[in-house]
């Protein structure tokens, strides 16, 4: 298949590259600055920005999948009370949604998306300090993944999200524990193993419609 990967530089999106690379997969990963990640003779690259319309649309066309691990990697209590200084606080919910309509436009079936555990079919599993975290910190961000997740529920798509716990950047990248219930192991989970259950969630059909609940195995 050819995969492209929207918010491919970061903790996640490399776990997605890697682990598609790995299983045989072309991929495309979309960025702002191509040349980020390692050299492979079936990755390339489509310079561009979520937040434009027409640049994911023309990154869209001509693929049969497509990945969205799109986030804000800045200190959430800095973006919470300043701003985020580098990315729109809707990058995930606006990048979302011109992918949706690309899809729609050439054809493609396949979407994957990155959410966050606490968020739609998992908000009320949360413990009461993650809830408060959520609320008092990660505002913005939340709701913003929360119309991202809308966007992705009316798309009419072959769509999966999935939902991990709490990032974090340890080593550990076998597959994480899923769950289509909401069910968890652990309130971690490595963005390395995240990211091999994108690529995974990429040609397993059986997932489709599901929100997976993600967390260290």
């Amino acid at each position: 298949m050819k995969v492209l990967v929207m918010g491919a530089t970061g903790g996640s999106g490399r776990g997605a590259v890697a682990q598609l690379l790995a299983d045989g997969h072309e991929v495309t990963a979309f960025v702002r600055r191509p040349g980020e990640l390692p050299a492979h003779p079936r990755l390339g690259y489509r310079a561009g920005d979520a937040m434009s319309a027409s640049d994911v649309a023309s990154a869209v066309q001509g693929h049969d999948a497509v990945v969205i691990a799109l986030g804000i990697r800045e200190n959430p209590l800095r973006v919470r009370l300043l701003g985020a200084a580098h990315t729109p606080i809707n990058v995930r919910s606006a990048g979302t949604r011109h992918a949706i309509a690309a899809m729609h436009e050439h054809g493609v079936r396949r979407l994957i998306v990155q959410s966050s555990y606490g968020v739609g079919a998992t908000r009320e599993r949360l413990r009461l300090i993650d809830a408060v975290f959520l609320r008092l910190v990660l505002k913005p961000q939340i709701a913003d993944t929360e119309a991202q997740e809308r966007e992705v529920i009316a798309s009419e798509l072959d769509w999966v999200i999935v939902q991990p716990v709490h990032l974090t950047d340890g080593a550990e990248d076998q597959l994480p524990f899923s769950s289509t219930h909401g069910e968890t192991r652990a309130m971690s989970v490595s963005r390395k193993s995240v990211g091999r259950f994108l690529a995974h969630a990429v040609s397993s059909p059986s997932l489709v419609h599901a929100s997976v609940a993600l967390s260290a195995a």
